[in-house]
């Protein structure tokens, strides 16, 4: 992967608000070693990444209307269209 444009704070650096953000995260997906880069761009701003992770989350990883199943099938298939690793 190639340098990020947008400075991230890593796991290893994180303080305050943004540690505890990055330890809920990953004490809700046990089967993850590391943030994802993608949550990590909003690093700068850990209240904005609680909101969204808030916002987010049930909309994405939970069922609904459609089945979370389905909606990572939709995200794969539109990751692979935009040759996007997320």
């Amino acid at each position: 992967m190639g340098t990020p444009w947008i400075r991230c704070i890593g796991e290893d650096e994180a303080q305050g608000e943004l540690q505890s953000v990055y330890a809920q995260w990953l004490a809700a997906n046990p089967s993850r070693s590391a943030v994802p880069a993608v949550l990590k761009c909003f690093s700068l701003r850990p209240d904005v990444l609680a909101s969204m992770l808030r916002l987010t989350y049930p909309l994405h990883f939970q069922d609904g209307f459609l089945t979370r199943r389905l909606k990572e099938m939709i995200a794969t298939y539109v990751s692979g269209l935009n040759r996007c690793h997320y």
